[in-house]
């Protein structure tokens, strides 16, 4: 185990004593319920961060994965919840037991979820998206019933025993949310990158199996559960007035407070993705920043409830935690934006930590008001009897309902057309407005109402207006940082598959990275665009051209126009790409040429839903090595999936963005390789690099209608030197002194992910 492991697992160590030193001292028994539901939370989200990744790259990282893959989690845990909540009242079985046998399910999937994963990849590869799409839905809905029915049995159980279902809901959403966010930033920090996919799976399911067979013992030495005598029984009884929160109404909070949590959490994973340049661990601090806020919030109404035995008048308090939460939520960007400039990258204890890091402490303040808000609500609709757990996973379902609708509608609908300001404005005000509804139904003085209503009137004019500049700036602001405004950019593109920039100079940058320039001039080569015309010298007749990835359309533009080259089909992810190429001369012809076909998709799922096409050409100007999901194009399995594409005698050339990793793994695929400056040429037949037929192409060449190059420019293009040390960058190196330098390399795989989570 690395110093990280030790650490993190002496931080573990070091709560559970404090836990018992506590208990000891004020005469309690040590709460082992409360710390394996801890330690519940903890492989749930471990199984979620790889499933997520394990499925989109079986069947990609586009808009239709994510939506299933999401949904599949959503309504897994909705559907265990109302499970949950069923057998909390009807099964004669110990609830625990019945949580215990849940746990050992769970594990038994996840043991063999990767096979299973892989094993359907293979059945349903180049089938229809509604049956692939259906049949991923349904692998991840099995696990994650059991983990949603988890919460119900245990609701119940605390309640018959503490008559206090705020006291329940509270404590064990904290520790179980709180052992989810401990697992995202052990996953980031230390799982991922030491065990990759398989051994994380492994590890999840082991305590799994360990939290299971724990209660199942710890059910052997506690007595039978007391049942409340004499109190309320069904919780549809809270309709009837006896608690603040009608229940219908309680479940259309919930769902509000899911929808609100859910798009929050979407319009901050934009900033920090776009922040990080979208390394692989941000995704997983994010969750774990959230779920901490989440966490904690949840204590608080623990606490509350625990000294309001009743529910009281909370209904007040509510009002206004929701009040709050839509400013406080709203303020996250512009603060962040607002910040940025001032951050750079900071030295604690000697190791350096990137800026993008001081997000997270807001993050978890914004989401503090979440995890507070639906254990309250609990505590207020919820009767105290013994159908507290079947009333709970109404809730529990309702606020994932709506935590589902939230994270479709922003990310995947209102991203392609809306602003970040635009959509968190609309936000503020829906909050705003329901907060409002929500003060009034707990009949305030007259007074307090109308404070509320001309602060919410007023917050939803002045606060958009006020951060207006702020918001239009963000991503400048979050780039470039202390080097705004000297440098930002001139125009910037968002959907939901990201946010894209361009700097007064024509540098694109593509999810808070360098992606590009809109250049095709080889006298001013600011772009390495010379890599794109070599195609001619690896290959002696391209005529049919497949690229994945478009960016700024330079290299696209190159390869259209090459002479030799009868179509190109490219594959491009992200659409926004398609509105930027138009503004800008040297790439705009692009859209018009009748010789290219672009398809919006991500490039390994068109592949695997395209088995028949074959080309003598494919080209990948791929994103950095080290970026979230990179590992995808990278992989052994996808230069595999590549190469039963490639027609006889053809070639795979795509950037190894300065990788000898990644070099090193194509040349354990192909059995010949090139190196031509930072790309890679693969082939199943001897590459030979033609520069005769190279110069004839490039005399050749014309790109709207103008020569490319003249006679003497030419000889100095293809006069690029050998080097066979790899030293030199503009250079050319052959298979052999490549395999010599490159045999102790890592290899990439699909399952160690290179080396995304590395750094």
């Amino acid at each position: 185990m690395e110093l990280r492991g030790s650490l993190w697992l002496a931080v573990f160590l070091l709560v559970f004593l404090l836990l018992v030193a506590r208990a000891r001292r004020r005469g309690e028994a040590i709460p082992w319920i409360y710390v394996l539901f801890f330690c519940s939370g903890f492989p749930a989200l471990i199984y979620q961060i790889v499933w997520q990744r394990a499925l989109f790259g079986i069947y990609g990282v586009n808009v239709e994965s994510v939506t299933i893959v999401v949904s599949a989690f959503m309504c897994g845990l909705g559907i265990g919840s109302l499970l949950g909540g069923a057998l909390s009242k009807r099964s004669r079985t110990p609830l625990l037991v019945l949580f215990g046998i849940a746990e050992l399910g769970t594990a038994a999937f996840g043991l063999m979820s990767l096979r299973i994963f892989h094993w359907v990849a293979e059945f349903t590869a180049g089938a229809p998206l509604l049956q692939t799409g259906l049949l991923s839905f349904g692998l991840v809905v099995i696990p994650t019933v059991l983990m949603g029915a988890t919460l119900p049995l245990l609701v119940e159980h605390i309640v018959r025993t503490s008559r206090n279902v705020g006291f329940a809901v509270g404590g064990l959403y904290f520790v179980n949310t709180l052992g989810s966010a401990a697992a995202c930033f052990v996953a980031g920090d230390v799982l991922m990158r030491s065990l990759g996919q398989s051994g994380s799976v492994r590890f999840a399911a082991l305590i799994n199996i360990a939290v299971g067979g724990g209660v199942l013992l710890y059910t052997t030495m506690q007595p039978a559960a007391a049942t409340l005598s004499g109190s309320t029984t069904e919780f549809e009884k809270t309709s009837s007035g006896e608690l603040p929160l009608p229940f219908s109404l309680a479940l259309l909070a919930s769902g509000f407070a899911g929808f609100l949590a859910l798009s929050y959490e979407i319009v901050w994973y934009r900033l920090l993705t776009f922040a990080s340049g979208a390394v692989a661990r941000a995704f997983a601090f994010l969750l774990g920043s959230y779920l901490l806020g989440v966490a904690l919030g949840s204590h608080c109404i623990e606490s509350y409830a625990k000294r309001k035995q009743g529910a009281g008048s909370g209904l007040g308090l509510l009002g206004w935690i929701l009040f709050t939460s839509a400013i406080l939520s709203f303020a996250i960007a512009p603060l962040a934006a607002w910040l940025a400039p001032m951050a750079s990258v900071y030295t604690i204890g000697g190791a350096m930590l990137p800026a993008y890091l001081l997000l997270l402490p807001l993050i978890g303040a914004g989401a503090f008001l979440f995890g507070a808000t639906f254990p309250l609500i609990s505590h207020l609709s919820v009767a105290a009897g013994d159908r507290s757990g079947s009333g709970l996973s109404y809730l529990y379902a309702a606020n994932i309902l709506g935590s589902t609708l939230g994270s479709f509608a922003v990310g995947f609908v209102l991203m392609d057309y809306f602003s970040l300001r635009a959509i968190s404005s609309g936000l503020m005000a829906l909050a705003l407005l329901f907060a409002t509804m929500v003060l009034w139904a707990s009949h305030p003085a007259k007074r307090v109402l109308g404070f509320a209503v001309t602060a919410a009137l007023a917050m939803a004019i002045v606060l958009p207006a006020a951060t207006s500049p702020l918001f239009a700036t963000v991503y400048d602001r979050m780039l470039f940082k202390k080097a705004y405004p000297k440098l930002h950019f001139r125009q910037v593109v968002e959907t939901h598959s990201g946010a894209l920039g361009v700097t007064p100079d024509g540098t694109l940058y593509g999810g808070g990275v360098y992606d590009g320039h809109f250049n095709i001039d080889l006298v001013r080569d600011v772009n390495m665009i010379v890599r794109a015309y070599a195609v001619s010298a690896l290959h002696p007749a391209p005529r049919h051209v497949l690229m994945v990835g478009l960016a700024s359309g330079s290299w696209a533009q190159v390869i259209a126009n090459n002479p030799e080259v009868e179509d190109l089909t490219i594959v491009e992810i992200n659409p926004g790409y398609l509105r930027l190429i138009p503004e800008y001369e040297s790439v705009a012809s692009l859209l018009r040429n009748p010789k290219v076909r672009i398809e919006v998709d991500d490039g390994r799922r068109w592949l695997l839903h395209n088995r028949d096409a074959r080309f003598d050409v494919i080209v990948m100007n791929t994103t950095l090595h080290w970026r979230d999901h990179a590992s995808s194009l990278l992989s052994v399995e996808f230069l595999q999936i590549v190469r039963q594409h490639l027609s006889q005698g053809g070639v795979l050339f795509y950037n190894a963005t300065g990788s000898d990793d990644v070099m090193a793994t194509g040349l354990t695929v192909y059995p010949h390789a090139l190196r031509f400056m930072n790309c890679l040429a693969l082939s199943d037949s001897p590459i030979l690099f033609d520069r005769e037929r190279w110069r004839e192409v490039l005399l050749n060449y014309t790109i709207d209608g103008r020569k490319v190059l003249d006679p003497a420019a030419v000889e100095r293009i293809v006069g690029i030197p050998d080097d066979p040390t790899g030293r030199n960058a503009y250079s050319i190196e052959g298979d052999g002194e490549l395999r010599r330098r490159l045999r102790h390399q890592l290899v990439i795989t699909d399952d160690n992910m290179g080396v995304e989570w590395r750094g």
